[in-house]
């Protein structure tokens, strides 16, 4: 599967962003599928997985509250909207299928897309 993430900018903080996944090469509809972002200097990290019925929901301790994964097997896109952005938000964020447990990433990593929270 190919992933190509969209929806990135740059935003105040407190403010709101939508990004949004489309895969390609296969259906969604049986993975398991996650964001992740890689902040400047630091590894990159899980923030979000939501599991193939679309019942299960996982979200790191730092965005909890703020973020919301879903996902539309129908469009083969998985979208976080993020509300009430803070400034340690800022990286680059990117989707891919997970491990439905582990939540490792399973495909080859997308270009990602830009979020940057700046007053």
């Amino acid at each position: 599967v190919q992933l190509q993430e969209s929806g990135g900018g740059l935003v105040q903080p407190g403010g709101s962003l939508r990004l949004s996944c489309a895969a390609s090469g296969r259906s969604t509809r049986n993975l398991s599928l996650g964001w992740f972002r890689r902040a400047p200097g630091k590894e990159r990290e899980f923030v979000a997985g939501i599991s193939t019925s679309g019942q299960v929901k996982n979200y790191a301790d730092s965005v909890k509250g703020r973020f919301t994964i879903s996902r539309d097997d129908a469009n083969n896109t998985v979208v976080l909207q993020m509300n009430s952005l803070k400034f340690e938000d800022t990286a680059v964020y990117f989707c891919n299928a997970v491990h439905p447990r582990s939540k490792v990433a399973l495909a080859s990593w997308g270009q990602g897309t830009q979020v940057t929270v700046s007053s």
